[in-house]
């Protein structure tokens, strides 16, 4: 089977949102048991000038939808950032994964000439040659920098996960 961008991009994305599911399953649990409050497992930060896990978390839904839906040459799909806990976080993979898994291999594959455009007439605009670029270079690595640092996150504060965990089923 050759790589194309469909599966460098969708079944990857797919595979760590699950694994990054079952990570605060397993850190919701870790509360409970330990009676900490959810609260400082959510808003705890690596250092206090990074974005918390709650946010880490949304970074990572945004960068897979982001990422899925310019490869396919879609409008990204708008999320409010409105979650406060960990079932409000297990929706919104919930509904980043229905959405990457609604696209098709023929809405991503075949365009990778195609310019990508991000914040388009801003001046933080940033425009990549082509697809391959775009996915290699900027999406890949801003998702996956928000899933390790999750990750980091829940085992730096106890939770007991480990590499397996991280990388998930594939």
């Amino acid at each position: 089977m050759s790589v194309t961008l469909y599966t460098a991009s969708i079944p990857v994305f797919k595979q760590m949102l699950n694994s990054l599911d079952d990570i605060l399953r397993k850190a919701e649990a870790h509360a409970n048991e330990k009676k900490i409050d959810p609260n400082a497992l959510l808003q705890a930060r690596l250092f206090p000038d990074m974005f918390p896990l709650l946010r880490q978390v949304q970074l990572a839904s945004d960068f897979a939808k982001g990422s899925a839906a310019r490869l396919a040459g879609m409008d990204v799909p708008s999320y409010e950032d409105t979650e406060q806990s960990f079932s409000d976080l297990h929706a919104r993979i919930a509904k980043t994964l229905a959405f990457i898994g609604s696209l098709m291999p023929a809405q991503i594959d075949g365009r990778a000439e195609q310019e990508i455009v991000i914040q388009p007439g801003t001046p933080r605009e940033r425009k990549f040659a082509n697809q391959s670029v775009y996915l290699l270079h900027y999406g890949l690595p801003q998702f996956f920098f928000h899933v390790t640092t999750a990750y980091a996150l829940l085992r730096h504060n106890g939770v007991e996960i480990g590499k397996r965990d991280f990388v998930g089923s594939y």
